[in-house]
């Protein structure tokens, strides 16, 4: 059974427990969980009996030692697997961005309804048909080295120039010899139950497991 770190916390309006429990029970429910809620616990030397860290985390800051822990980790191959607000999260942290593969700028028209489509075939989306979605369409500035396997079109809002602009929803990527996985969607457990959602995200999580 492989073994699964989720490590939850910051922003309380992003729901770090709730979704925790939830990706514990409908996201992982097939491998060892083990959860924490303090960054601590990436100073520990046990990072590497894990094959992939779920990190729910909003804001906050990491340490330098908590920083090149993870990086290091995932280098040797444990995975990374993450949605939503992570994007948001150790913004002081140039190192974890580039990890992660981009940084959350701005929702504009906060909350609204969107399409998420699949710009491309890949085995992370096969069969899984465009959606929409009513939330936060995160507006990120990413890495152009990011396999992106979903997208959206801005809408922009009151920022009329930016409307249409193709904007990333999901994407993968490699760190060494680990996998990263990001999708912007989730802002509640709610929104993860979305059958495309869901699918997208366990998809996600498997790829990038070790």
């Amino acid at each position: 059974m492989k073994k699964a770190l989720i490590l939850h916390g910051g922003w309380a309006w992003h729901y770090p427990k709730e979704t925790a429990e939830f990706a514990s029970t409908h996201l992982l429910d097939d491998y060892e969980v083990e959860v924490f809620t303090d960054l601590g616990v990436l100073e520990s030397n046990r990072l590497h009996e894990f094959d992939v860290i779920v990190p729910i985390w909003t804001q906050g800051d990491l340490s330098v030692f908590q920083e090149q822990s993870l990086l290091k980790a995932v280098e040797r191959g444990v995975g990374l697997a993450c949605w939503h607000g992570i994007a948001d999260a150790f913004n002081a942290s140039h190192p974890f961005k580039l990890l992660l593969g981009g940084q959350f700028i701005a929702h504009p028209g906060d909350f609204i309804e969107y399409e998420v489509s699949f710009p491309k075939q890949d085995p992370l989306t096969a069969g899984l048909a465009p959606f929409k979605v009513f939330s936060e369409q995160y507006y990120m500035h990413t890495d152009p080295g990011n396999d992106v396997i979903a997208t959206t079109a801005v809408d922009g809002d009151s920022f009329t120039w930016l409307k249409g602009v193709t904007m990333p929803v999901a994407w993968k990527r490699h760190w060494g010899e680990g996998r990263v996985f990001y999708h912007s969607l989730g802002h509640t457990p709610q929104e993860l139950e979305k059958p495309e959602v869901l699918e997208l995200t366990r998809r996600g999580i498997r790829w990038a497991t070790r």
